[in-house]
């Protein structure tokens, strides 16, 4: 989509941060998918705000990276209760 002036509507940086972070937050152990988990739902909520911005797109993609990593945070706790018992 391109914009009156234009220029082209541009994927935040945070946007992409978020996703990864979710993605990566699977992938290894409780402690350190806590915090990608973290990072991602910071992320996402950043990148959901920059999205309003007409120049800026990846609302959908902060807000799947917020769901992941609110997915990531419930698959750390299992992890961890998995580990103790």
């Amino acid at each position: 989509m391109a914009m009156a002036d234009g220029s082209k509507a541009a994927f935040s940086i945070p946007s992409i941060i978020a996703v990864i972070a979710a993605f990566f937050s699977f992938n290894y152990g409780a402690l350190l998918g806590f915090i990608l988990a973290g990072v991602a739902i910071v992320f996402g909520i950043i990148g959901v705000l920059l999205s309003l911005s007409p120049s800026v797109r990846g609302g959908l993609m902060s807000f799947v990276g917020i769901l992941a990593g609110v997915v990531g945070i419930i698959a750390a706790i299992i992890k961890t209760i998995a580990a103790i018992f």
